[in-house]
């Protein structure tokens, strides 16, 4: 069995001190892996990083990240990405790491992902080089997290991003920012190669659940939707590769979102 908990936007800086650890204080009780969608930050300031690596100093399960749009906003990833690592937290963008867990391997690959839309809805690479540019930047992260999903030789395969790969979990958000949430890209991607589950964030007011056109589980993780410190999956093992959410550990009781 291997137990995955799974968190996204929490949006770290100086007023979040301590909203976050007394939640994850017996996570390893809990999960056997914690993985984090994006935002980790509030605007991609290292040292909002460093607050949230001491409030994740007590974290002892393996941490897999991938940044968010957040993580970008002072132009710094690299610097946000070394302060994370520094502390033993391994930051994915195209890339992927696997573990040996209660004699099962899991795989994570990982990408922040971008926007550009869903059928009915989406942005084309034509015209102006800003429009080319936009989209093909999530062309190239598309891409990225094939690649990294084939790299893995695993039992089980989990995409870890940032933008929504299915509109499904984005229902809740006004329709019209729809192509700025997400890309259909990321889950031809995905589809393509195969998973066995989907987590990412980045919609605050949109729904949990999901799915590929192939079938793959989709979960939005971003903590204002769970209204939770952070949910829990389990692989149990077996033939059944569909993940199976666990409920809520009582020290999740009276989490509030306290980060903006």
């Amino acid at each position: 069995m291997i137990r995955i908990a799974a968190m996204a936007d929490v949006h770290f800086g100086t007023d979040a001190v301590g909203t976050l650890r007394p939640h994850l204080v017996r996570l390893a009780e809990q999960a056997d892996l914690l993985l984090i969608a994006g935002d980790l930050t509030r605007v991609g300031d290292p040292a909002e990083a460093t607050i949230l690596v001491d409030e994740l100093r007590d974290v002892r399960v393996p941490i897999v990240a991938v940044l968010g749009n957040h993580d970008y906003h002072t132009d710094r990833p690299a610097a946000v990405t070394n302060v994370l690592a520094g502390a033993g937290i391994t930051v994915l963008e195209g890339n992927s790491i696997s573990f040996d867990i209660n004699g099962i391997r899991v795989g994570v690959a990982g990408v922040k992902g971008f926007g550009g839309g869903f059928p009915g809805a989406t942005a084309s690479d034509f015209g102006e080089p800003e429009m080319r540019a936009f989209v093909g930047h999530t062309k190239e992260r598309a891409a990225h997290l094939e690649s990294a999903l084939r790299s893995l030789e695993c039992d089980r395969r989990i995409a870890l991003l940032h933008y929504a790969p299915v509109p499904e979990t984005l229902q809740g958000e006004p329709v019209g920012i729809y192509p700025f949430l997400g890309s259909y890209l990321l889950a031809e991607a995905i589809d393509r190669v195969g998973a066995d589950l989907v987590l990412h964030g980045h919609a605050h007011h949109g729904s949990e659940q999901g799915v590929t056109e192939g079938g793959v589980p989709v979960r939005n993780v971003a903590q204002p939707v769970l209204r939770r410190a952070y949910a829990l999956f389990c692989f149990d093992g077996t033939d059944n590769r569909v993940p199976v959410e666990l409920p809520s550990p009582p020290e999740l009781a009276g989490w509030r979102y306290n980060a903006h």
